[in-house]
């Protein structure tokens, strides 16, 4: 019965709309009827200054449910984005990942990281993420998938908030990733990496 309130009252205005003769690219009014917990969540979220609004939540949540492809999760536990498969994991289990591969293979195996990471971000997302004009595409996608902050400064490449703490992991993950070659500057967060000249 839910639904069907919310489907007339969306008739109902686009009706409305279709009167007024209003623009195709204009805003559309719809009214969404929330249960009283999830009222009082997000009025919570709101009072405790996590989120400034109803508005920018939701615009928050539909930008998180696009770039994630939550459309095609098979919910609960089998989540993909295009054409990888998607998990939840605590930064301690890839850590205990990391402590288990010999040191001197950490860039290696960051470079092949990075390789998958072109393939999925290529045929998902269309990115050629070899490109320079493309990072800035590049960086958002591992911001969002919780990868760090990236930022791009001339021939450097800064990493801030990385979830792995190994600058050789990085090193690797961006060379193989964009196709460069980099030399670390620094060997902690916030991670620093100078693009060698070709």
């Amino acid at each position: 019965m839910l639904e069907d309130i919310l489907i007339m009252q969306e008739e109902k205005e686009e009706r409305v709309a279709g009167i007024l003769n209003k623009d195709k690219g204009s805003a559309k009014r719809t009214t969404i009827i929330l249960e009283k917990e999830e009222r009082e969540f997000i009025d919570k979220l709101i009072r405790e200054g996590k989120e400034p609004g109803i508005k920018p939540l939701i615009s928050k949540m539909l930008d998180v449910y696009r770039s994630m492809m939550i459309y095609d999760w098979r919910f609960p536990g089998e989540y993909y984005c295009g054409i990888s498969r998607m998990a939840f994991l605590n930064i301690e289990l890839v850590n205990i990942l990391i402590q288990n591969i010999p040191k001197e293979k950490w860039r290696e195996i960051g470079r092949k990281m990075g390789e998958a990471a072109k393939v999925f971000m290529g045929v998902t997302l269309g990115i050629q993420t070899s490109d320079p004009k493309k990072w800035d595409e590049v960086f958002k996608r591992l911001r969002v998938q919780g990868f760090g902050d990236f930022y791009l400064k001339d021939r450097y490449l800064l990493i801030k908030a990385p979830f792995i703490s190994e600058s050789e992991i990085w090193a690797g993950f961006l060379e193989g990733l964009l196709n460069v070659e980099l030399d670390a500057k620094t060997f902690t967060p916030p991670f620093v990496f100078e693009i060698k000249q070709s």
